[in-house]
């Protein structure tokens, strides 16, 4: 196992993410494999969330954690290799009518990396993960699994999850359908109980272990999808709008939580996931495509031969009369939609733009640079 997780997980203790410590920490104790770790890990998670509801960690909560994740380095785990995973190349597909077609479209992901697909709705995106799931044929192109000796529609199933964005109904109490998803995919016995009780608290899910679908909220009914999705072990991860039936604060917590797991030693996978959630998106993936009207206007793997300009936004109190004065020379366009000003320039710099807002001490309320965002094409 990468010492790197050893010293993550301490760093996240030293400066109080106890939450974020204990999620690595049972991503850690799984990536052993060895039982009383993984045990010990979600003892530790069951604690640190009684803790939470009362308002208070215990004194003895970081020593806890220093030893378990002492233990867990001492088991010497190593992470594999990343491997080529999926290989898309001049995908495209036209629907019946010709009402709507996806232009070819061509990328590569390998274990441990995220793919955001990004747009307005009925651009494309969920056709593209569609068709690299398998359900949908392709008109042109072709898609490359690497790691299926015989990619036929029953094999590319069960090496690939698709988690649309409106979660299938389920019946019974949420803890038994994960009991029967394990059992499906081959985990019986203690092996069953041990990783149905791990996902409910990697996920965050023990306390509505026995709930019904409608005593539980669309967040967390995502949240039981994705629980039970990863109990079947895939090597691709397909998620349409994920982020939709989140709040804002468990929106990013997922994204970062499907990172982790996405490069865990347990099951290392790749991920695509679809959103209109730009900045989250990028903060996680490795690779970023934006989709408009059927076609790829840009892919962050070759954002340096697209991207010829500076761009910021920036939202401010101050009259647009102003603003535009700051930047009236020079080379540097400047619009406003309405709430946020672009500026756009091939000679500042977005430090040297913001300096530029800072000396003439405009009030911001919001500033990002957006050079390399999929932003600056909405």
């Amino acid at each position: 196992m990468s010492t790197s997780s050893h010293a993550e997980i301490l760093e996240y203790l030293n400066h109080g993410d106890a939450g974020l410590a204990v999620r690595r920490l049972l991503d850690y104790c799984l990536d052993t494999g060895q039982e009383e770790l993984i045990r010990e890990a979600i003892r530790l998670s069951r604690s640190y969330h009684q803790a939470t509801e009362i308002g208070s960690l215990p004194d003895s909560f970081t020593e806890q954690a220093r030893s378990l994740i002492d233990k867990a380095a001492a088991t010497g785990q190593q992470h594999p290799a990343p491997q080529l995973l999926i290989t898309a190349d001049q995908v495209a597909k036209t629907y019946t009518g010709g009402n709507f077609s996806l232009k070819p479209i061509s990328f590569s992901l390998q274990t441990g990396q995220v793919l955001g697909v990004v747009g307005e709705n009925g651009n494309g995106k969920t056709t593209l993960l569609r068709c690299l799931a398998g359900q949908l044929a392709l008109d042109g192109g072709k898609i490359d699994y690497h790691l299926l000796r015989k990619p036929d529609y029953y094999a590319i199933k069960n090496h690939i999850a698709f988690i649309p964005q409106r979660i299938p109904r389920w019946y019974g109490l949420l803890k038994d359908n994960l009991h029967f998803s394990a059992a499906i995919s081959g985990i019986h016995d203690g092996d069953n109980d041990r990783m149905v009780e791990f996902m409910l608290e990697r996920l965050n899910l023990t306390r509505f272990a026995h709930l019904t679908w409608n005593q539980i909220s669309s967040g967390y009914r995502t949240r039981f999808e994705i629980a039970r999705i990863l109990l079947q072990r895939p090597r691709l991860l397909i998620l349409d709008e994920p982020l939709a039936n989140l709040d804002i604060n468990a929106q990013q917590t997922i994204l970062t939580d499907l990172v982790f797991m996405a490069r865990a030693a347990h099951n290392p996978m790749g991920i695509v996931l679809s959103s209109q959630q730009l900045h989250e998106v990028e903060k996680v993936a490795d690779t970023v495509i934006f989709i408009k009207d059927g076609n790829c206007l840009y892919s962050s793997t070759d954002k340096e031969e697209k991207i010829t300009s500076t761009a910021i936004e920036f939202e401010t109190t101050l009259d647009r009369d102003s603003i535009h004065g700051l930047f009236a020379a020079g080379d540097v366009s400047l619009q406003y939609n309405g709430g946020f000003y672009t500026i756009e320039s091939t000679v500042l710099t977005a430090a040297q733009l913001l300096t530029t807002l800072v000396q003439a001490q405009v009030p911001l309320t919001y500033y990002r640079d957006i050079t390399y965002s999929t932003k600056r094409f909405f």
